[in-house]
């Protein structure tokens, strides 16, 4: 929905105030207080309910009944307003972070009023005593003085930076929300850069290769030192069964990537391993496991790597990729097993070893191992 940069930073802004101010720990220490509110609320009301069984007084033990179911409400009350609190120091921290980049508020200001227009368009009745974030008309009221007081009030994003982001909306709007999706922005902008890549994109996913390649080759021309061309063309290589010249695009594209994307290097190793030679499966190992160094928690990555590992026969490196799948994946028992067997083929101390066994020893949060 953020039609510019500025929006996607406004938000960035606020979560690194909450970050900066600690606000995941305090929260925490709220919850706990909140907890002991809730509790010692349980126990007293739970003796003046004795007291009124041993007094035959009704009176105290309806009230005790009262105190008891009053302090879980008062403890969740309690937590919702610190939410709030922090929800809008954290949008003061963002507006001071902009001031201090030199860039507009004005992005927030419209991912609030876009909230708003949302909340109004539902036609629900908000209880604001009842919510973790205040309305987003408090936010705007809070915040529309200190951003139209800002010296960058009227800065906006420069071009090439806007066109990237119309070019990733684009892409998100075609893989999540289909033609008619990308066709809405593509509308909005005729003939851009990005309602370019927005048609190649859908004539890639929609079954068009030929057009989706012609199509990219055309951006590429525009742009020769864009890495994500470079990926589409081996996305589209790779569907028409080309695994050789897919792999020429995904290379360049990996030279080109000034971001050194884990992605595209995890993409140019599964072209490899679609080539089928040993040389070309031994560098596959090599790039995906490059792209896994820096992408780490990429659980497809890792059953490629996994199956480039069995072509090669190496069995226990296989084991411990998948090992390495399933438990980024969540699917810790079935990590665990696969641990288990890598580990019995391995020397025990090694890397490979000890990778295995810190994955045996997990325990996910609040359970036991």
């Amino acid at each position: 929905s953020a039609e510019t940069p500025n929006e996607i930073i406004g938000v960035i802004a606020h979560e690194a105030g909450h970050i900066a101010g600690g606000h995941q720990q305090k929260l925490r220490n709220q919850l706990e207080r909140a907890k002991t509110m809730a509790i010692i609320a349980t126990l007293l009301g739970a003796g003046a309910i004795v007291a009124g069984a041993t007094t035959k007084s009704r009176g105290l033990a309806g009230a005790g009944m009262g105190v008891a179911a009053g302090g879980g409400e008062m403890a969740q009350r309690s937590i919702l307003a610190y939410q709030r609190t922090e929800e809008m120091t954290a949008d003061r921290s963002a507006i001071t972070y902009l001031n201090a980049t030199g860039q507009s508020g004005l992005g927030m200001l419209k991912t609030f009023g876009r909230f708003q227009s949302a909340l109004s368009l539902s036609g629900a009745q908000v209880d604001p005593y009842r919510i973790s974030h205040p309305l987003p008309r408090e936010r705007i009221a809070n915040l529309e003085v200190l951003v139209k007081q800002s010296p960058y009030v009227d800065k906006v994003d420069t071009p090439a930076l806007q066109q990237r982001h119309d070019m990733m909306r684009i892409k998100i709007a075609a893989y999540m929300g289909g033609k008619a999706a990308a066709s809405r922005l593509m509308r909005k902008n005729p003939g851009s850069l990005a309602s370019q890549y927005g048609d190649a994109q859908t004539s890639y996913l929609f079954g068009d290769l030929a057009g989706a390649l012609a199509k990219t080759n055309a951006l590429i021309k525009a742009q020769p030192k864009n890495p994500y061309f470079q990926e589409l063309r081996g996305d589209i290589l790779m569907k028409a069964n080309r695994p050789k010249a897919a792999a020429e695009a995904y290379a360049k594209a990996v030279s080109l990537d000034p971001a050194r994307s884990g992605l595209l290097s995890v993409s140019y190793g599964q072209a490899l391993m679609a080539i089928g030679t040993p040389d070309s499966l031994q560098k596959a190992v090599v790039q995906i496991n490059k792209g896994l160094g820096r992408d780490r928690e990429n659980a497809v990555g890792y059953r490629h790597l996994a199956q480039a590992y069995g072509e090669l026969g190496n069995i226990p490196a296989a084991d411990l990729a998948t090992a390495e799948g399933h438990f980024y994946s969540g699917a810790y028992k079935d990590a665990k097993i696969f641990a288990m067997r890598a580990q019995m083929k391995m020397k025990r101390g090694e890397p490979g070893w000890i990778r295995a066994q810190d994955i045996i020893n997990y325990a996910p949060s609040g359970k036991k191992k």
